[in-house]
């Protein structure tokens, strides 16, 4: 349970372990239900285009996710990170923001292997070059 008193569903760490142990999806979204009680799975997408994933975070409401993100490495090699966005806008509500911001530990500490962890508060930070650039820093 989070520091807000939010819960999990039980679904938000079977399809996690669905992403990173099955590969049956690239992303995944978390929101809170409409009650604001649980964290639950508003979205899976098999799409390979982080374009599409960058649309699915709306512009003015917060979301958890994650990215099961493939990259070159320098010398040559593919590499795959799990990376685990914070996506808060500025131009959500601040009551909204701090509800996602005290509710996030519940959901991150059941996420078990992610390699990267981004905040974002606007489309810059979770850009494909910015999230490159902080998950091949993480090394071999």
């Amino acid at each position: 349970m989070a520091s807000s008193g939010v819960g999990l569903s039980n679904e938000c760490t079977q399809i996690y372990n669905d992403l990173k142990l099955g590969k049956k999806h690239k992303y995944i979204i978390y929101n809170l239900n409409k009650d604001v009680t649980e964290i639950v799975v508003e979205k899976t997408s098999a799409s390979t285009s982080y374009d599409d994933f960058i649309a699915d975070l709306p512009e003015k409401e917060c979301r958890w996710a994650v990215y099961d993100f493939e990259f070159e490495r320098e010398d040559g090699g593919k590499r795959n990170k799990l990376v685990f966005i914070a996506w808060s806008p500025d131009d959500a509500k601040v009551k909204q923001k701090m509800l996602f911001a005290s509710s996030k530990d519940a959901l991150r500490r059941t996420l078990i292997g992610i390699a990267t962890e981004i905040q974002g508060t606007d489309f810059s930070e979770v850009a494909y070059e910015s999230v490159l650039d902080k998950a091949s820093r993480g090394g071999a």
